[in-house]
């Protein structure tokens, strides 16, 4: 009888994850994906009452959650923290920072708090996790949310998108380094989310026009557009997939 392939699971029982930027948008979303997919989920923000409150209402839900309080460009109590908490099977890291403004009205202030969040402490979260993998003998799947900004330029965002050009360098680099290991490393690439994040966007018309002419979908993105990407990179159905950007753009770097 003929032999038929089977589609692999996209479920996450009896997995550890920790996503950080997790008490808002696409970090909530991210929790909230791993969690209904069956993840034991580690939340890790900033700040510890709006963390509290989330994992309130994953709880009620009947999701295995809990709070971490952790600021990511702590590189010394990251280091410790997740050392000590895992090791996690999975990690999204949705942290992040924009400041947007043109590229000859960079301050040095904005150009380093940017580049201190998106790539310094997203490079050394990822390694944390990593390490704790290595040093249990594990596989594993590390996730840093990017940006359509990570393929392309736009407007007002050189620094922004310098940031996001690092970080999908450094995923290549890492996921090269640690494929033997069974890790993999991958970035989302989403395009304008509507978050506490982008609403600054959101309230200029002239960014309006140039993102609607952009994005061939017609509409911007939404979190719920992120979740099935973020379960399909966690999951055995992705184990042949690193170094890579999963774009969700709509089309945006179609041309």
């Amino acid at each position: 009888m003929q032999s038929l392939p089977r589609t692999p699971s996209f479920r996450l029982d009896g997995k550890s994850a920790l996503v950080a930027g997790a008490s808002s948008g696409i970090g909530l979303a991210a929790a909230m994906a791993l969690a209904e997919a069956g993840a034991s989920v580690t939340l890790a923000a900033r700040s510890k009452e709006r963390l509290a409150e989330v994992v309130e209402a994953m709880l009620a839900e009947k999701l295995t959650v809990q709070a971490l309080e952790l600021d990511i460009c702590d590189v010394e109590r990251v280091e410790a923290i997740v050392a000590e908490a895992g090791p996690f099977d999975v990690l999204v890291n949705s942290a992040g920072l924009a400041i947007h403004g043109p590229a000859v009205e960079t301050t040095t202030s904005d150009f380093d708090a940017v580049f201190n969040i998106n790539v310094r402490g997203a490079y050394f979260l990822t390694r944390a996790v990593a390490k704790g993998l290595m040093s249990a003998g594990l596989p594993g799947s590390l996730i840093n949310i990017s940006s359509q900004m990570a393929h392309v330029g736009g407007i007002d965002r050189a620094v922004y998108s310098a940031t996001k050009h690092a970080v999908e360098g450094f995923t290549k680099s890492m996921a090269i380094e640690w494929g033997p290991k069974g890790i993999r490393v991958n970035t989302i690439c989403p395009t304008f989310i509507r978050t506490p994040l982008t609403e600054q966007t959101f309230a200029q018309p002239d960014r309006i026009r140039w993102i609607n002419e952009k994005i061939k979908l017609g509409r911007v993105g939404v979190v719920e557009d992120i979740m099935a990407a973020i379960v399909y990179l966690a999951s055995n159905g992705a184990t042949m997939v690193t170094g890579t950007s999963l774009m969700v753009d709509g089309g945006w770097t179609a041309d």
